[in-house]
């Protein structure tokens, strides 16, 4: 890249917390977030947000009469990208471009609105517009006061990486200096898991990590759904406030063979990794965040890409899946966080059940990759100076 991009600011909800202190203290202890509730009609093992950020979020909805109309996955990002907002210094009186997109979108009012529709035989006034997949950025915009572009998309669970592929085009274009980009997700419904079952490829384990993300050795899926939003500030040039900066942006997408695999070998994810590298040495790599959902062939493709493009001498390999589950269009940037989080502190925050490794310089490079149904992969590489 020949210009420089910081990420100025970097806020989530999720079932870590949303204030980076509490986030980091989670990710040093070996527990999971899951929890087992009754959800498709059988006890399932999801991952929700935690108790203080639930309270936080009934708070952003009662502070506006007509937040209470809103989605779960809206009021998500409202309250992510409030905090980015202030961490980064940003006021109203900035223009800066939106982008936070969602896989599903509003998954949890959809299916209410539906069900209202099946049981009286009519849709309820504000059905459509709370339920429209620009959503999520057109109330940001509103809460934030914001004059600036608005982009809304979904490009399943590689969807917030996608948004800093956009927000870095549009600062490196010249039309604007900042952007806010990122992804929500509210998908713990009925229907969204009954929809993953039905793949089959929700996790029925009952070890004591039940969603086993890294395990190449698992004889069956392990993927369990997690809810939440992060939304990072992306500014042009080198910040003295940076958190990181991108140094590497890599995309591709392979042709569909299946509405839901990739190639054997993740081709897509070889192209998007050799992009984001291109002027960067193999052995500068010190970590990458995997995508890894907890599927059997969803990890070992990926594992098998790095292996393409690595050879043998691999960087140090992590996920946060087995933690918090798939947050579908967030998960990119909640992985992003975690790759700022291990460099601020220097840090390797492994798999437990995954083979012991240990950082043998200073964390100073973290590649961290997206992929979603069809194929569409993203790599970012990240730099702390």
């Amino acid at each position: 890249m020949s210009q420089i991009i910081s990420i100025t600011a970097l806020s989530s909800v999720s079932p870590l917390g949303n204030d980076p202190i509490k986030i980091w203290e989670n990710y040093l202890n070996q527990e999971h977030c899951f929890v087992k509730q009754n959800i498709d009609k059988v006890p399932t093992f999801i991952a929700p947000l935690d108790a203080d950020s639930v309270q936080s979020i009934e708070s952003l909805k009662q502070s506006d009469a007509k937040y209470k109309w809103l989605d779960k996955s809206v009021l998500y990002a409202m309250q992510a990208s409030r905090k980015a907002m202030t961490q980064a210094g940003w006021t109203s009186n900035d223009v800066f471009g939106i982008n936070i997109g969602s896989s599903r979108g509003a998954t949890d009012l959809f299916e209410k609105h539906h069900q209202v529709y099946l049981e009286t035989g009519k849709a309820q006034t504000l059905a459509s517009p709370t339920t429209t997949l620009g959503n999520i950025s057109s109330w940001v915009a509103h809460d934030l006061q914001s004059s600036g572009p608005e982009i809304s998309h979904s490009i399943t669970c590689s969807t917030a990486l996608h948004a800093v592929l956009n927000g870095v085009a549009w600062l490196k274009s010249g039309m604007v200096d900042k952007f806010m980009v990122g992804g929500s997700e509210a998908p713990l419904t009925d229907f969204t898991i009954a929809q993953m079952r039905a793949l089959k490829i929700y996790s029925r384990s009952e070890e004591v990590y039940p969603n086993r993300a890294l395990d190449f050795d698992k004889t069956q899926n392990t993927m369990i759904l997690g809810e939440g939003a992060a939304v990072c500030c992306l500014e042009i040039g080198k910040k003295n406030n940076a958190l990181a900066f991108i140094e590497g942006i890599g995309y591709a997408t392979e042709l569909l063979e299946h509405n839901i695999s990739i190639s054997a070998e993740a081709t897509c994810f070889q192209k998007s990794m050799k992009m984001a590298l291109k002027d960067t040495q193999l052995s500068d790599v010190d970590i990458i965040v995997m995508h890894a959902p907890g599927t059997i062939k969803g990890d070992l493709t990926e594992y098998k890409a790095i292996q393409k493009v690595f050879g043998s001498t691999l960087p140090l390999l992590t996920t946060n899946k087995w933690k918090i589950g798939h947050t579908f269009g967030a998960s990119g940037l909640l992985s992003l966080e975690l790759a700022i989080l291990m460099m601020q502190q220097n840090t390797f925050i492994g798999v437990p059940f995954a083979k012991a490794q240990k950082p043998t310089k200073s964390i100073k490079k973290v590649l961290v990759n997206a992929v979603g149904f069809g194929g569409n992969a993203v790599s970012v590489l990240l730099t702390s100076s």
